[in-house]
Order: structure tokens, then sequence, then C-alpha cells
């Protein structure tokens, strides 16, 4: 299996994260990790097809806004929360709280 590729925090960019989390999909999956807690990638959006999925959990692993952990055939996801805070600071809890906002688009 090919290695997944996980920027640094060093060379998180913060037009990658934006553009990243600017997609609705990628932005409810980032909402669905911000409690912290790793996910199996097959419960988060079970109903979105499988290879529309795998684009998005490269665009999010690329930018460094998730980490993504092979065990056996299945992939895990966590939120870089510490690397991203380290990064930007607030950057991920505003862009997460404007999401919930009534009216937020």
């Amino acid at each position: 299996m090919p290695v997944l590729h996980h920027p640094s925090t060093e060379e998180i960019e913060l037009v990658d994260v934006l553009a990243a989390l600017g997609h609705p999909v990628r932005l409810e999956i980032a909402q669905a990790l911000a409690s912290g807690e790793e996910r199996f990638c097959g419960e988060i959006l079970p109903d979105e097809s499988r290879s529309s999925m795998t684009h998005h959990w490269r665009a999010l692993r690329e930018s460094g806004v998730i980490y993504q952990r092979r065990s056996g055939r299945k992939l895990y996801l966590t939120l870089r929360r510490g690397d991203l805070d380290v990064r930007f600071p607030g950057l991920l809890d505003l862009v997460l709280d404007h999401h919930h906002r009534p009216g937020a688009k």
C-alpha cells in the first residue's frame, strides 16, 4: 500500500487549509472530527460515494487538516487540531464555530 503523505506542522500553509475547509463536505468532515476522537472513514458521511470521499480525505490530509492512519484494511481519521493551533491559533475554532451559527453558509 502506498504511504500516506502528511505535511509536517511547519509545512501546513494557510491557503491550503482554507481551500480544504472551503468545501462544504470537507467542512462537515472536520466538524465530525472536532471532538478529537479518532473515527473510521466509513462512519463519516456513509451515504457519499467512496470515490468522492477518497478525494475529500486526500484534500484534507495533504492540506494538513486531518491525519489518516491505516489499520489493516481500514483508514482512521483524526483532526490535526494541535498542529493547526500551533500554525494558526484560533483559526480552526473560528471556522468550526462559524459553521454552526444560525444563518451561516
